[in-house]
C-alpha cells in the first residue's frame, strides 16, 4: 500500500493529555464531615494563629474579622481602611455576590486588634497586607487558615469560607431571628440563610427533661 507522501515509519504520534496525571478535587464530603466550625474551634484557630508564622497579630485580625462579621475571602482582601471607624467602633461591609451592604457594629476584641494593627499598617489603604504592603491574595488567605486549623489541632483541613458558616450557626443558636441574620451575612434571598436555623441544636433543647 502506498504510504502518504511525507509520512515517516519512526514518526511519532501527537501528545496527548490522556495520560496526564491530574489531581481529582473530590467532595467537600469526602475531606470533611461539616463545612463549619464551632465557636470554640474558631476560637482556638484564632489563639493559634497568633503563634504560626512572622505575622500573628494580622493572621489572628484576619480571622477574628471573617468570622464576627461572616466576611467572604474576597470581602476580606478588599477590607479597606476607610470602611472601618474604630472612632464609632462601626465597620461598613461592602458583600459580593450581589450580596446586601451593611454596617456593623465593632466589638471590643475587634476593635483592640485592628488599632494595633493600624500602627502597623495604617499607611496602607487596606487592612489586610502582605509583607510587600500588597492586599493579601484569597490563597494566602486559604493558606492562612489552614495552616492556623492544623495548628490548633482541628482534625480536618479547614477553610475561610467555614468561618462565615460558623458565624450563621453561632446567630441561629443565639436565637436570632432569621431575618436579621440573612440582613446581617448579606444574602438577597433568605432561603440562603434557612440552612443554619434548620441545623440550629438549640431548637431541640427542651425536648427532654433528664
Amino acid at each position: 500500500m502506498a504510504k502518504h507522501a511525507g509520512s515517516r515509519p519512526d514518526q511519532q504520534a501527537e501528545p496527548t493529555i490522556v495520560n496526564r496525571k491530574v489531581p481529582v478535587r473530590h467532595k467537600n464530603a469526602e475531606y470533611r464531615n461539616r463545612e463549619y466550625l464551632s465557636e470554640k474551634e474558631v476560637n482556638e484557630v484564632i489563639k493559634a494563629a497568633t503563634h504560626v508564622g512572622r505575622h500573628g497579630l494580622r493572621d489572628a485580625t484576619l480571622i477574628l474579622i471573617a468570622y464576627r462579621h461572616g466576611l467572604r475571602v474576597s470581602e476580606l482582601v478588599a477590607l479597606r481602611w476607610d470602611q472601618v471607624d474604630l472612632s464609632q467602633g462601626l465597620v461598613h461591609i461592602a458583600r459580593r455576590k450581589n450580596g446586601m451592604p451593611s454596617v456593623h457594629p465593632l466589638r471590643g476584641p475587634e476593635l483592640r486588634a485592628l488599632r494595633r494593627l493600624q500602627r502597623d499598617y495604617s499607611e496602607n489603604p487596606y487592612v489586610f497586607v502582605s509583607e510587600r504592603k500588597a492586599p493579601l491574595t484569597p490563597d494566602t488567605v486559604r493558606k492562612i487558615v489552614n495552616r492556623a486549623g492544623q495548628r490548633a489541632g482541628i482534625p480536618f483541613p479547614i477553610h475561610p469560607h467555614m468561618l462565615r458558616h460558623a458565624t450563621g450557626y453561632k446567630l441561629a443558636n443565639d436565637g436570632q431571628d432569621t431575618r436579621t441574620i440573612q440582613h446581617y451575612l448579606g444574602h438577597r434571598n433568605i432561603q440562603h440563610t434557612t440552612r443554619y436555623t434548620e441545623l440550629a441544636s438549640e431548637r431541640f433543647r427542651n425536648f427532654w427533661q433528664d
